[in-house]
């Protein structure tokens, strides 16, 4: 492998004190892949207008987003924006999209590497797309390992600050006589937006110390420890740990988490706003169901009966999908947990049928929305309430299938009998249940419906779009 100066005189145009500064800052690329679990990777400017990547380091914690090495190799600017962005601006560039060298996406964070007012190269931080976590703008302590990284930094020499200054928290480092001796740019910034007029470094740690009195330097012999502390409107989680540095007392990072507090809570308020929408929705909904069972009894005709059972029996399965949303909290509801409700609901209501038969659920389970399962619920609903009514003669055994297969975009729903079967050709609008199926997979789940019957049985199979938001669109 080409050593960083052979790939420095060969791509581009640095000297000898820029290649040396290159050189130094590559020795730190170790523990910051480990600090920010995350790819991390220096590139410098190449003569075609392109950047050649001379430095990397691969997360120990985490996957890789790359099988090989990809140190010499360049970074066209096309695939790299926020590299191609910060070598020419000189700023950083949080959070942008990528294409790798072995054709992957990434999400990158970059910063300059300066040597005088030149920008010499860019420190360069990756993770996969395919990662679900949270990136902050900078960098962050690795909740693993804040011994070790504390004590490299505390190590770091001053003109390899650098490396404190990307740091996302704030951090001051106290030494055995209580002063502080040291203190990154967000520490600075933070203690001013509390209100401290003068600047924390080289003052008594006590004098500044925002905890309280009992967590101060008489308690550092615990090697590491987290607390929270309110100081104004400002909550901050800090995390003390002891140094094994000569001379060094400990360290104090500290992290302004007012704004995910506030998130915290306003989750907790929608969570309880939703439990409550959905239990009054649900709440009205089964009181119209019993209007429509007391009309059923005072009514003499059979077909007035029927027709009221299948009305009360479509809202009662709307408000059982309002009941699982309650109690979930969230506007989201597990779809096997909608269609065993209605199921269960189907067989009450036909249990003193002269056949029987037997439902059984199988396939996929995942969760959907509110509007999702309230139209589930409704087809699902027609459908068993058709097959039990017309599939199945009197002293029939019979079973009634419903699979669930979950897809990237749409997923699928069959329901299959084993009944009579009956003309799919041939039947006209009379048929509510069969009309409001195919309105509901059309209109609100922007799905198609297909209907196979023969003396077999019948197979319905419908499909939605799995997020009806992107579907309006």
């Amino acid at each position: 492998m080409c050593t960083i100066s052979e790939l420095c005189k060969k791509y581009t145009e640095l000297t000898e004190e820029d290649i040396d500064i290159i050189r130094d800052m590559s020795k730190f690329l170790t523990t910051f892949a480990d600090l920010e679990e995350a790819d991390i990777f220096i590139d410098c400017p190449a003569h075609n207008g392109d950047a050649i990547v001379v430095a990397e380091a691969k997360p120990s914690r985490v996957p890789s987003s790359y099988k090989k090495t990809v140190v010499g190799l360049l970074a066209k600017q096309e695939n790299e924006p926020a590299v191609a962005r910060t070598l020419r601006l000189g700023i950083g560039t949080r959070q942008m999209k990528a294409v790798t060298q072995e054709n992957g996406c990434t999400i990158q964070s970059v910063e300059p590497i300066f040597h005088g007012d030149r920008v010499i190269g860019v420190l360069i931080s990756e993770r996969r797309t395919t990662e679900q976590i949270q990136m902050d703008e900078g960098l962050h302590f690795s909740q693993d390992s804040y011994q070790t990284i504390a004590n490299t930094l505390a190590q770091i020499k001053d003109e390899d600050n650098w490396l404190t200054e990307c740091i996302d928290e704030a951090l001051l480092m106290v030494d055995n006589s209580g002063i502080i001796t040291f203190r990154n740019g967000r520490a600075k910034d933070l203690y001013e937006n509390l209100g401290f007029v003068e600047d924390v470094l080289g003052q008594p740690y006590k004098n500044v110390c925002l905890a309280d009195a009992d967590i101060g330097l008489e308690s550092r012999n615990a090697q590491e420890y987290s607390y929270e502390m309110t100081v104004g409107y400002h909550v901050l989680s800090a995390k003390r740990v002891q140094l094994d540095v000569p001379g060094m007392a400990f360290a104090e990072i500290l992290r302004d988490i007012t704004r995910q507090k506030e998130q915290e809570k306003a989750l907790i308020l929608k969570s309880v706003a939703i439990k409550e929408m959905h239990h009054r929705v649900k709440n009205n909904l089964q009181t119209i169901a019993s209007l429509l069972r007391l009309q059923m009894r005072r009514t003499d005709s059979e077909e007035t009966r029927q027709v009221l059972g299948e009305s009360m029996n479509r809202i009662l399965s709307i408000a059982s999908t309002h009941q699982l949303l309650a109690q979930s909290g969230i506007d989201e509801v597990m779809i096997g947990e909608v269609i065993q409700n209605i199921t269960n609901n189907a067989l009450r209501y036909y249990s003193g049928s002269r056949f029987k038969v037997e439902i059984n659920l199988e396939g996929d389970d995942f969760q959907v929305d509110s509007d999702i399962a309230t139209s589930v619920a409704l087809i699902i609903n027609e459908l068993l309430e058709n097959a039990l009514k017309y599939a199945f003669r009197d002293g029939d055994e019979g079973c009634v299938r419903i699979i669930v297969t979950r897809g990237e975009m749409y997923s699928r729903i069959q329901v299959i009998d084993n009944g009579t079967g009956f003309d799919v050709e041939n039947t006209d609008g009379s048929r509510l249940g069969l009309s409001i199926v195919k309105s509901m997979v059309c209109d609100k789940l922007h799905g198609d419906l297909e209907i196979e019957s023969d003396h077999g049985g019948t197979r319905v199979t419908f499909d939605f779009k799995n997020q009806i938001m992107d579907a309006l669109a």
